[in-house]
């Protein structure tokens, strides 16, 4: 018997028929490289071959193993290759715990055995290695049963990783994209068709790249962005190719997870985070750190997106820069030698990529430090009208390193020398009562001196405030109050209120305001003074109450009194309580004493300011030395405490707006005058940002101009009290600017004629019509461009209409007074109520006051209404009306009206020669519609015949007006004829003679045909000058449009030839 056949034929056969390398035929080499030398396999129980011999059960056969040979298996592996391992449970061994087959198991089919070598089939020899013979077993045996139906799920691992870099489309994974198939090499039940990725927007596809070796890749569909997204997590399956082309019932794998990670790459520069950068050394000093530049890079990963280094580019300063962009000096600086440095700085990134941009680094030198606040202006200039205004936008507080506690700043604006105490609305004490709320009915013993209210008239007055009306008392004047001005019930609630300064004075008493007997005796009623820094109210009861004790004096000890300072001073009477308020706090009077009520009696009483006066000796006596404003007195009702705020808050002051945060750390303080602001903290940083948000603020229209000086005190403590560092004190200004001065302009028809029914009538005639109030102001605007380039480009003026309120208009009668018993000046009074104005008149005119907007003076002034009830003597009236704002402060144009009477006359019974011949009734009347200035709003029909005297009074004044017109006329259109004949070199048509007025005319001669082309020239003339002449009156206006028409043209020149027609006729009554 030879030698065994080798098995290698069989092998490559097996190769042949599987998959390749990776299929059964490597499997089947494995098995017979690893039973070389083994016995070899027998048919049967017995057959030939030493040892002892194991059986295994695979399938339907019963093959024979060699004791050596652990029982083949190919079960799924966890791995990727495909290694024997033990088999199912339906595999048993003689040695295992499982029995062995009994004799007569059944053995491979015929078929199976046809197919085998003849030495592993009955009554073969045992050439073949049994493993060889178990292989083939295996792969004929199973390629049987799989095609008949496809049995088996693709398998892949259960999770990848892999790694892709942007801009790029090819995953590298770990492992490799391999799926396998029990199937194989069946064509395509062992073949795969293709993976499934599951998940939303997943960039990536998955492709087969060999069928059947189920081998593939991962892609990606489109660009990838490390910045937009680091990583991608999906899930994946495999799917075999089914039964048949078709890829009928194909079957899927396991879903394996699969983790991609984008690589970066450097595809961006650092970038610096600011433009430039400053900061400020100290001379002499060496820093660790002066300021801190830093670059970002827009890079997705650590490598790139960090910043390993920076790097000054700038050569040969003393300066360095770490890695983490800091720069330090590398030696002490010199203000004398180098004011500032500036440098130039790059940044480098992990993968040595420079900076697109380098950046700007400025370093300042400062002097020695010296404690103090830093970076504010002494003079600040607040434009009225702008709102808030910071005070100190770049203040900071330098204490030289020093180790400070805690800091308190104290702002102080000084504004005592505006008005009275600061800066408020200088309308009328009155006019603010009213817009402060306060009742009706106040008297004001102070008012402003005008004809109405004359008795201030001798005292002298403060006007460097902007009119804000303060009077000064020397010790030597006082004023009385005329009888009817105030008349206080003392037995109703009662209100006092006034502004005072006062100093020290003397130990006498000062009274401030006097109610006695005006003869006889020198008994008080009611009295306020000041004695010795105290302010006293006197008030002794009605003799009625009984002759039993009452409160009588009250008592304030206040520093207030005696500080120089302007104070506002409310007194609360509702007896027997007293209450007073000194700039909006109230106090209660301590000590009161006590007295008898007044003995009864008829003396009439003496109102006084500024003194007392003493009825029994008739002289003045205790007068007040200091400065008085604002005296008021009300009866029937109290002054509440809203009010009573109004009237003492100031319009400017200092304010303090923090946003939400900022305020931390810090404790502020404001007084409730807001002209002081405290400010206290430990954080340096957070009281610096606290300073840099007071602001100064006006809230007037119009603000008084002027210096407001403003002081800054700080007091700091350190750790060490000995050497704590002192800070200067800091003084500067607010320059309020002068306000654009507002023009307020009165227009409206200035000269017109009614008849004198129309005066004599109950309504009288309207003094302002058609009376027109506006304000403007005027404004530079710079040119658009740059002025250097063209220095001929100047400034322009805009006017710009703006609104605001009046608080007077006074009607001023020209020429002589208003006689009372037979003219008068009228307004509803129901009206002027209702919108809270009030009214004042004498023979002098009529005075309108309070606050109120232009349009709502316009309404009232439209009221005003001028009755005459005797016109016989009467031909004309001159008023007057100026209007002004802020007590006086902006004043209007004097607007003047002048109104004629016409006078008619009855009809006569005896003829006269104006009767009879009516041609000439005719002209007259026009003439005098002509007349200028003149406006016959009803004119009469002609049904009157007017008298001799009135028809000589009207052709005189006719023909006066009419030569004057005349003559203007000829010096105009000799004018234009000179310049016309310079043009075109003809001749005059005609030589005016100047010297005399008298003109005879031929009344055959047409005066339309002489002068038609003359006044057509005239006409054309006065429209381009029409602007020009301010003596033109609204009937003229009207006179110069009625001559437009040609008609109206046409009777025009008729009117003028009868008017020389007068001329030339004799007048014979």
């Amino acid at each position: 018997m030879g030698s065994p056949p080798s098995p290698l034929p069989l092998v490559r056969s097996l190769s042949r028929l599987g998959t390749g390398a990776r299929g059964p035929a490597a499997f089947a080499a494995a098995i017979l490289g690893a039973a070389g030398g083994a016995p070899r396999c027998q048919a049967g129980e017995g057959g030939r071959g030493g040892g002892e011999k194991k059986r295994a059960e695979w399938g339907s056969a019963t093959l024979l193993l060699p004791p050596s040979l652990p029982p083949p298996s190919f079960s799924s592996s966890s791995g990727p290759s495909r290694a024997l391992r033990p088999a199912q449970s339906g595999a048993r061994t003689s040695g295992g715990a499982t029995a062995a087959p009994p004799a007569g198991a059944a053995r491979c089919p015929a078929p199976l055995c046809a197919a085998m070598p003849p030495s592993c089939c009955p009554g073969m020899l045992p050439s073949v290695p049994a493993a060889a013979c178990l292989l083939l077993a295996a792969l004929l045996c199973g390629g049987a049963e799989a095609a008949r139906v496809n049995k088996h799920k693709p398998w892949i691992e259960t999770t990848y990783h892999g790694i892709v870099t942007e801009n790029d489309n090819t995953v590298l994974l770990d492992p490799p994209l391999i799926a396998l198939d029990k199937d194989a090499p069946l064509r395509f039940a062992g073949e795969i068709c293709g993976f499934k990725i599951h998940g939303q927007n997943v960039p990536f596809e998955a492709v087969v790249v060999d069928k059947s070796t189920g081998e593939g890749i991962i892609r990606s569909k489109e660009k990838l962005d490390c910045e937009l997204q680091k990583d991608y997590t999906f899930t994946i399956q495999a799917y075999d190719c089914g039964k048949g082309p078709d890829g009928a019932n194909a079957k899927k794998s396991h879903k394996a997870t699969v983790h991609i990670q984008v690589n970066d790459v450097n595809e961006y520069a650092p970038v610096f985070k600011e433009k430039s950068y400053k900061a400020t050394a100290i001379e002499g000093k060496r820093y660790d750190n002066i300021l801190k530049v830093e670059a970002v890079d827009a890079d997705c990963s650590p490598q790139f997106s960090q910043i390993c280094s920076y790097e000054i580019v700038t050569p040969d300063v003393p300066f360095a820069i770490d890695k983490d962009g800091y720069i330090k000096n590398t030696e002490k600086l010199n203000y004398g030698k180098e004011h500032q440095y500036k440098l130039t700085v790059t940044a480098y990134d992990c993968g040595k990529k420079r900076a697109a941009e380098d950046v700007l680094v400025k370093i300042s030198v400062k002097p020695t430090c010296k404690p103090g606040w830093q970076g504010w202006s002494k003079r600040i200039e607040y434009e009225p009208g702008t709102g808030s205004l910071a005070l100190f936008p770049g203040m900071r507080l330098e204490t030289c390193d020093e180790p400070i506690t805690s800091v308190e700043a104290t702002v102080e604006l000084e504004t005592n020398h505006i008005g009275k105490g600061c800066d408020r609305d200088t309308y009328s004490e009155k006019s603010i009562h009213r817009l402060c709320g306060a009742a009706s009915g106040t008297v004001e013993l102070l008012p402003p001196p005008s004809s109405a209210a004359n008795w201030t008239i001798g005292l002298p007055t403060d006007n460097g405030h902007d009119s804000d009306q303060v009077f000064e008392f020397n010790g030597t004047q006082a004023v009385k109050i005329p009888d009817g001005v105030v008349t206080v019930n003392l037995k109703e609630p009662f209100m006092i209120s006034v502004w005072m300064r006062h100093g020290p004075g003397t130990k006498e008493k000062e009274t401030i305001l006097c109610n006695s007997d005006k003869t006889d005796m020198n008994r008080h009623h009611y009295t306020l003074y000041v004695h010795n820094c105290r302010l006293v109210f006197l008030f002794r009861q009605d003799p009625s109450e009984g002759k039993t004790y009452k409160p009588a004096e009250f008592h304030w000890k206040l520093n207030e009194v005696c500080d120089k300072e302007w104070h506002h001073y409310v007194l609360n009477v509702e007896f027997p309580a007293v209450t007073l308020y000194v700039d909006g706090v109230s106090y209660d009077p301590f000590p009161v004493t006590e007295d008898y009520p007044l003995h009864p009696s008829k003396i009439e009483t003496q109102l006084v300011v500024g003194a007392c006066w003493q009825g029994g000796e008739l002289h003045m006596a205790q007068f007040f030395r200091g400065n008085l404003a604002g005296l008021m007195i009300r009866s029937g009702k109290l002054e509440n405490k809203k009010v009573i705020d109004c009237l003492y808050t100031c319009k400017e002051g200092l304010d303090l707006q923090m946003a939400d945060g900022t305020g931390k750390g810090v404790k502020i303080h404001m007084n409730p005058s807001q002209s002081t602001v405290s400010i206290e903290g430990d954080d340096i940083d957070r009281v610096d940002k606290a300073m840099q948000h007071i602001s100064y603020l006006n809230s007037r229209q119009f603000p008084t101009p002027g210096i407001r000086r403003l002081k800054i005190t700080t007091d700091v403590k350190c750790f060490n009290e000995d050497a704590c560092v002192s800070i200067p004190s800091v003084e500067g200004y607010v320059m309020v600017l002068q306000p654009e001065e507002p023009k307020i302009s009165l227009s409206g028809i200035n000269h017109f004629a009614r008849s004198a029914s129309e005066f004599e009538s109950s309504e009288g005639v309207a003094l302002f019509p058609e009376l027109r109030i506006i304000s403007t102001i005027t404004r530079e605007v710079e040119p658009e461009g740059d002025g250097d380039e063209d220095p001929t480009v100047q400034e322009s003026l805009v006017s710009e209409e703006i609104m605001h309120n009046l608080d007077t208009c006074e009607v001023t009668v020209l020429g002589e007074e208003l006689n009372q018993e037979q003219e008068s000046l009228e307004i509803d009074m129901t009206r002027l109520q209702q919108k809270g104005i009030e009214m004042s008149s004498s023979n002098l005119g009529m005075i309108i006051t309070g606050v109120d907007t232009m349009a709502s003076y316009e309404e009232v002034l439209h009221l005003i209404h001028y009755r005459n009830w005797h016109t016989v003597s009467l031909f004309d009236r001159k008023f007057k009306l100026v209007c002004s704002e802020l007590n006086g402060r902006y004043v209007s144009n004097e607007f003047k009206v002048e109104v004629n009477v016409i006078h008619t006359a009855n009809p006569v019974e005896h003829a006269n020669h104006i009767a009879a011949q009516p041609q000439f009734v005719h002209p007259v009347h026009h003439t005098f519609v002509d007349l200028s200035g003149h406006n016959l709003a009803n004119p009469h029909p002609f049904s009157v015949v007017p008298s001799t005297a009135t028809v000589v009074i009207v052709v005189c004044v006719s023909f006066l007006v009419f030569m004057i017109i005349l003559g203007v006329f000829r010096i105009r259109a000799a004018h234009q004829r000179t310049m016309r004949d310079q043009d075109t070199g003809k001749e005059n048509e005609m030589d005016w003679d100047d010297s005399a007025l008298t003109i005879t005319v031929n009344p055959m001669e047409t005066y339309e045909d002489q002068h038609s082309s003359e006044e057509e020239e005239e006409e054309e003339e006065e429209e381009s000058e029409e602007g020009e002449e301010d003596d033109i009156t609204s009937a003229e206006s009207e006179s110069s449009e009625e001559e437009e028409g040609e008609q109206e043209e046409d009777q025009q020149n008729v009117n003028r030839q009868q008017q020389l027609e007068w001329d030339d006729s004799t007048l014979s009554y």
